[in-house]
């Protein structure tokens, strides 16, 4: 039954997955039956991708470091303290990661570029610079830090630090040697996530990098889109597949660190009020550090959408309306509802696939077979799609997906399966960790009085996992909503999503055209802030990651 549970996700992922980006390699460093791996030589030797390479590392390591810099005592106060509001402050932090990428960089646009709110303000302007890149970076990737490694600081006893003080260790002393060996399995996870998102940038570089600062994805989509380079591309795919699958590696053991034993306790038993000066200050700047970092770059994205040169109104939300303006084949607020159906087919299909795989992982957690190992292994490669190019997926969808049976290029559906890619690992994260709180014992009994594995699974499994499942379904429809490095590809010039009309439409020069961006970005932010909001009130378990 286990292995049969992955029938499904496995052909998913070997169809839509590794296909396309094996076709894109072979078509690359393949002539004729040979194959031509000195040309990844010849890449990395080149001096240009060189520094390119060297730019995604660099800006990874440094977006990583200021990422926990800053995040790290917001995980504490989240995990630590109990105050008004707090659920809905863990909510208005996770929207800049259910952001898509091309919002975040329309957003520091706004704040930090040409005409920005800094530009008027003071005369600042670090959109030609690497510090918006990094700033966004954090901003993205905040709520990562907080819910990963608050979720299990909130599950740690505090009474093990306390008896350590008894004994006669400082305050410090008893963190450094008690909490955070605890953590550090939890700390090194957040890092290797945020790293990951930072290594593969491109909606966020593509917009406020320009053409000083490349990432790998980005530079893998120049040299498709724009070059033809094929060889390149596909050596560079290659380079970035090989270091996601190492991140992906380190990152697997550290969540097998997380689940090793360890003594957790309800979170609630854990969290108090500020206590004294030092607590309320540093309640005082987690509440700065979401005000002028996730509430500003959203608030002046929302002002300049509705300050065109006459005034403050709504000009330029009604342009939406029209396609006079030439960017689009039709009226760019069509890519509203495109994106809205378009993310519904992709959460159904997100979630078939990856409840499938969620519930075949639950059943082999224990097992140590072969095929228990086999799927174990399938777990991790459920990961890949958060790493590997997108840019690479999406165009290898149009060189692959062009012959019977799997003739879809002219087909809606493609946009849904791309998005699908992206949404499977949420719901697999999101369900597992519920799923494999069910007691077997439960299943057991059921299976004993006579009930079928689908019965068992409806009558059991299902009334329990309700909850992780709309809210699997929802992280679903927001990351496909957002959707960009492979939509971009594929997406039907009469039927554009939001964020491909958001780029298209913040490329052509006039203060219409970024208007409208801004006026698409913040109807954008605004779906996908909802969406969250509602995921919040329907979740039951506080402490996951997502």
């Amino acid at each position: 039954m286990r292995l049969g549970l992955l029938v499904v996700p496995v052909a998913f992922f070997a169809v839509f997955f590794a296909y396309p980006v094996a076709a894109i390699v072979a078509r690359g460093l393949k002539t004729g039956d040979a194959w031509q791996f000195g040309r990844l030589a010849d890449v990395l030797a080149e001096p240009d991708l060189q520094q390119v390479l060297w730019f995604t590392t660099w800006q990874a390591l440094a977006s990583t470091g200021l990422t926990l810099l800053v995040a790290l005592p917001g995980a504490y106060v989240f995990a630590r303290y109990d105050f008004p509001g707090k659920q809905l402050l863990r909510a208005v932090v996770t929207v800049p990661f259910v952001l898509p990428t091309v919002v975040v960089g329309t957003a520091f646009l706004a704040l930090l570029g040409r005409g920005g709110a800094l530009d008027e303000l003071w005369g600042l302007r670090l959109d030609t610079t690497v510090w918006a890149i990094l700033l966004a970076h954090v901003f993205f990737n905040y709520a990562v830090v907080v819910r990963t490694v608050g979720g299990l600081w909130a599950q740690l006893d505090p009474r093990q630090e306390e008896a350590a003080r008894m004994l006669g260790a400082s305050r410090f002393a008893a963190w450094r040697k008690v909490t955070l060996p605890a953590l550090g399995p939890a700390v090194a996870g957040a890092a290797l996530m945020v790293f990951l998102f930072t290594f593969t940038s491109f909606g966020v570089v593509q917009i406020l990098g320009g053409p000083t600062f490349t990432t790998l994805e980005a530079e893998i989509y120049r040299q498709t889109a724009q070059l033809l380079a094929l060889d390149t591309a596909a050596a560079l795919t290659l380079v970035q597949f090989a270091a996601v699958g190492a991140i992906l590696a380190v990152h697997a053991w550290t969540v097998r660190r997380r689940e090793a034993a360890l003594r957790l306790v309800d979170p609630a038993q854990t969290a108090r009020r500020p206590q004294g000066p030092a607590g309320w200050a540093l309640l005082g700047g987690v509440l700065l550090t979401v005000l002028l970092l996730v509430l500003v770059p959203l608030g002046v994205l929302v002002e300049r959408s509705l300050h065109p040169s006459t005034g403050y109104g709504l000009d330029y939300f009604s342009a939406l309306t029209s396609a006079d303006g030439g960017a689009f084949l039709v009226p760019p607020i069509e890519a509203i509802a495109n994106s809205v159906e378009y993310a519904l087919a992709a959460t159904a299909i997100a979630v078939t696939v990856g409840g499938l795989a969620a519930l075949a992982l639950t059943l082999t957690r224990r097992g140590g077979t072969t095929a228990g190992r086999f799927v174990r292994g399938f777990d991790a490669l459920l990961m890949l799609p958060l790493g590997v190019s997108a840019v690479t997926v999406g165009f290898g969808f149009l060189i692959t997906l062009d012959e019977p049976p799997l003739d879809l290029r002219a087909s809606w559906i493609l946009v849904p399966l791309a998005q699908a890619l992206v949404g499977v690992p949420f719901v697999v994260r999101t369900m597992l960790p519920v799923l494999r709180a069910v007691d077997e014992r439960l299943r057991e009994a059921a299976a004993v009085l006579g009930a079928s594995p689908w019965r068992v699974w409806r009558e059991v499994d299902l009334p329990l996992v309700r909850r992780a499942l709309l809210v699997a379904a929802g992280f679903a429809f927001a990351v496909s909503l957002g959707e960009f490095g492979a939509t971009v590809f594929i997406a039907r010039p009469d039927q554009p999503t939001l964020p491909v009309a958001v780029a298209t439409l913040l490329g052509r020069a006039g203060e219409l055209n970024y208007g409208q961006a801004m006026a698409l970005s913040t109807l954008l932010m605004l779906v996908c802030a909802v969406s969250l909001l509602l995921l919040e009130r329907i979740r039951t378990d506080r402490t996951g990651e997502f």
